[in-house]
Parts: C-alpha cells; structure tokens; sequence
C-alpha cells in the first residue's frame, strides 16, 4: 500500500489530498482546502503579490504538518495557471522547496487537462463517453475531451479570478461589464473548440469550486455537502439561471448563501457565467458535477 499526498496549488485555493492507494483501490484518509488567492494580481501585473506568497506558504506550513502526521510515503506538487503566467514565481518555488523538501511541479495546461481528465472519469463507466471535461479554476479553464484517454485538450485564459479582476470592477456588476466579459469568454471558447470539439461529447463533467458551487445552489442545498454535489447532473436551464442569479446579487448576499465559500463569493459569478457560456456554445443539455478532478489525478499518478 502507498500512502501518497497531492497538493494542487491554483490562482484561488490550494487543496491537499491524502489516499492510501493499493490494488487499484483507492482509499480517501483527508482532504482540506484554503482560498490563498495566489493569483492575486497576476493577470494585470504578471507577478506574484508578496502577501499572496506568505498566504499560500502559511497553507504549504499547514498541510506539511499534516503529511508528515499521517506518515505520507510520496508527494507531488502541482502549480498551475497563476505560477505559469507570474514572472517571479521561483520566490514562491523556493519557498514551498523550503517547507516540504521538493520543488513544485509548474504544470502546462495540457498536462492539467489530462489530469483532471483522469481524476474525474475513474470512477465512470464508458457507456457515457467519449467525455467533455470542464475544469474552471481561477486563472484558467480546461477543455478536455476523451474516452478512455485524452484525445484533445486545450487550456484557455478564462478562470473565474482572472475575468473578475480583468471585467468586473464591483458586485453586482454593470451590463457593460457582463456583455464585455461575456465577448472575452465566447471568444476563448471559439478558440477551444478549434482543436476540441466541445459539441460532440455525450457526458459533459464539470469539476472545481465553481461548478461544484453552481450544482449546489441547483440543488438548493442548506450546506455544502460534497457528497449530494458528486455526480449530481444539472441542466443546462439550471445553470443559466444559477449565473444569472448569481450576477445580480450584490456581496453580501452572495456570502449569506448557505452553500458559499468564503473565498468564492466575489468570483463565483463570474465564474458561472464561464460555465454558462460553455453549455451554451456547447450544446449540452446538462453536466455531471464531480467532486474529483485534478487532485485525484495526481494521488493516481503516485500510485
């Protein structure tokens, strides 16, 4: 048996999984999450802001202690898109090297697709491919599609952080602001659909914080339970009207939802129109929502 930990570190949170894997079984022993904000910044300035750095280091310090709690046996690290794009990301390198004793991993957005891909389509049964995997995360979303492996992918610049920052100057936002941050995601998406046909899937999965968040408020859940979330499917009707909804509430109802992270509510809306645009210009009728995606891919490929 192999006890691994994997921590993925994106523009909005940094999450820690820790598995034993055995057999091809899979044996969850915990999971944590803190919005760090990494990204902060990163889209207008193209580097990392220093009190984004010692957030995200003081949630590394964090989870070290508890990898090394729970007696771990390997680790892998994952950055994504903020880490990608920040100029002086070997400031943060350095310090994650420093806590846990390896380098961060600063991962290409193929390479991010194909393991959200493979976390999310594990536990799947082909009768629902070939899959179009949806992962919004707060500097990027990914474009995955594939049966039993990845056949395309494509990464583009939409993340739920990054169209805040770039579009939204105040919650609720203008229509001004909605229509010209509308026009930046369809055309991403037009981009994506030149290499990955978005169209053809039979199985649209969407997974992270901002379509598990849409799925909750679908379900009108009184909490987040990621267990009422995972494989829940929602219409595409559905999540129209949950980004609607969410792009006319003003801060501090979002923050009085039931279900909301703190650490999501001033993107969540911009996120679920990310979402909605895909289903849109997509076709689909509905999404699966999982609750495994990146994170599970990289426990796996510990294994």
């Amino acid at each position: 048996m192999s006890r691994v930990a994997a921590i993925d570190c994106g523009t909005n949170s940094i999450r820690l999984l820790i598995a034993d894997i055995a057999d091809g079984k899979f044996r969850e022993v915990y999971r944590n999450m803190q919005i760090v904000r990494l990204g902060q910044g990163v889209d207008q300035n193209k580097a990392f802001h220093p009190d984004a750095i010692d957030r995200t280091l003081k949630a590394v310090a964090d989870f070290s202690t508890e990898i090394a709690r729970r007696g771990v046996s390997k680790i892998r690290f994952c950055a994504t898109s903020a880490t990608r794009d920040a100029a002086n990301r070997d400031l943060f390198i350095d310090g994650v090297n420093s806590l846990l004793g390896i380098k961060p991993e600063v991962i290409s957005g193929e390479e991010e697709a194909a393991l959200s891909f493979f976390g999310a389509t594990k536990e799947l049964h082909q009768s629902g491919a070939p899959y179009l995997v949806i992962d919004i995360g707060g500097g990027s979303t990914e474009f995955v599609f594939g049966t039993e492996k990845v056949d395309f992918a494509r990464s583009q610049n939409i993340g739920c952080v990054r169209m805040s920052e770039r579009h939204f100057s105040s919650l609720p936002p203008s229509a001004n602001e909605i229509a010209n941050a509308q026009r930046d995601i369809d055309e991403a998406i037009s981009e994506a659909a030149k290499l990955v046909p978005i169209t053809e899937a039979q199985t649209v999965i969407a997974v992270a914080g901002t379509a598990t968040t849409v799925a909750a408020a679908a379900l009108g859940l009184n909490e987040y339970d990621r267990y009422s979330i995972h494989l829940s499917r929602v219409t595409a009707e559905k999540t129209h009207e949950v980004a609607e909804r969410f792009l006319h509430m003003n801060r501090q109802e979002i923050a009085a939802l039931p279900y909301m992270h703190e650490g999501r509510v001033d993107v969540i809306a911009a996120g679920s129109l990310v979402l909605s645009r895909i289903m849109e210009l997509s076709g689909a009728k509905e999404f699966v929502a999982s609750e495994s995606d990146i994170l599970d891919g990289m426990a796996w490929s510990l294994a």
